[in-house]
């Protein structure tokens, strides 16, 4: 990792953060003053904040999946079938989950000079995208801190030698998002 790149940008999987944030609380769920469970919403702004205010961004989107079947959906139609604010841009496009956006994203910055890349996950396929340059920032689990794995934790936890980015292939994203 460079000591001090002059861009960072983080690029957050909104659905998965939320999806785990409502878990993470499952048996003791975040209430609102009306009983609306905000498990979701409050982990989801607890783990942005954190990076906001610890890894100084540069640059920030998040990304969410939609409601359009993907690609995905049309090899197997059950798939994931239980599954703006800020100033941060949110990203959506249909037929393209989070993590295809994510990976687009991290691509083009990963051959954009002075970007330092961190996709904010904890889905083990975006793995393939690291690089000198481009990471997967995964959130701490049960108060414990957030972790970064670089080419050297890959190899030493994973034991893979090298990422090949095969299936982000580097999408043509549609220029109207969602």
């Amino acid at each position: 990792m460079t000591d001090s790149p002059s861009k960072r940008l983080f690029i957050l999987d909104g659905m998965a953060l939320a999806y785990r944030a409502h878990f993470a609380f499952f048996s003791n769920p975040i209430r609102n003053s009306k009983g609306v469970n905000t498990s979701a919403v409050y982990g989801f702004a607890n783990t942005l904040l954190g990076i906001l205010e610890h890894e100084r961004p540069t640059h920030i989107a998040a990304c969410f999946d939609t409601s359009a079947p993907t690609a995905r959906h049309k090899l197997y139609p059950a798939y994931k079938a239980n599954r703006e604010a800020m100033n941060i841009p949110i990203l959506r496009y249909e037929g393209y989950e989070a993590d295809d956006t994510i990976g687009t994203l991290a691509r083009i910055a990963d051959g954009t000079e002075g970007f330092q890349t961190y996709m904010v996950s904890q889905d083990k396929d975006l793995g393939q995208l690291i690089s000198s340059t481009c990471f997967l920032w995964k959130p701490g689990k049960r108060g414990n801190d957030h972790e970064v794995i670089d080419l050297a934790k890959l190899k030493e936890q994973w034991g893979i030698e090298r990422a090949d980015p095969v299936s982000y292939t580097h999408l043509t994203l549609p220029t109207k998002r969602i």
